[in-house]
């Protein structure tokens, strides 16, 4: 009967709904909400690297959507908006009920800048050092948990 409950109890834990939906993940290729395709984001810092499993907005459409209305994001998860063409770029989280880190990556793959801890809800812009190539959004916080900073590599 303990082992019973025990398994119900991890049946219903938090950790247990984080590993179903990473196995979701990884079965299918795709998001489960999202239902976008998902590549791997390496980023490096040095001294480390850092995968991320990060869900492709790589049209216009899915990146004015980008992480709105969604409630959460793993602390593995992420998403990528690559550019057609190179170009300056700047963020807002309208909609976006988590904060997040803004993560700009440079022409040469390394970042450029990080709009760190971005405020949920707001309607300013988050803007680009330069042209990027890319801009990779992470859970907020996550990156100074990580030690990933300006110059820091970023390979998909």
């Amino acid at each position: 009967m303990a082992a019973a409950l025990a398994g119900l109890a991890m049946a219903c834990s938090p950790q247990a709904a984080t590993d179903e939906k990473a196995a979701a993940v990884t079965n299918s290729g795709k998001h489960p909400v999202s239902g976008l395709e998902i590549v791997p984001v390496v980023v490096s810092t040095g001294e480390n690297a850092h995968e991320f499993r990060a869900e492709l907005a790589d049209t216009k459409e899915l990146q004015a959507k980008g992480l709105m209305h969604r409630t959460e994001l793993g602390s593995d998860e992420a998403m990528l908006f690559p550019n057609e063409q190179p170009t300056a770029r700047s963020f807002w989280m309208k909609n976006t009920p988590i904060p997040l880190d803004i993560i700009f990556v440079g022409l040469d793959g390394r970042i450029t800048n990080i709009a760190a801890m971005t405020e949920p809800y707001s309607e300013e812009p988050v803007y680009s050092v330069g042209s990027v190539s890319a801009v990779l959004e992470i859970a907020g916080g996550r990156a100074e948990e990580l030690g990933i900073e300006a110059g820091d590599q970023v390979s998909w």
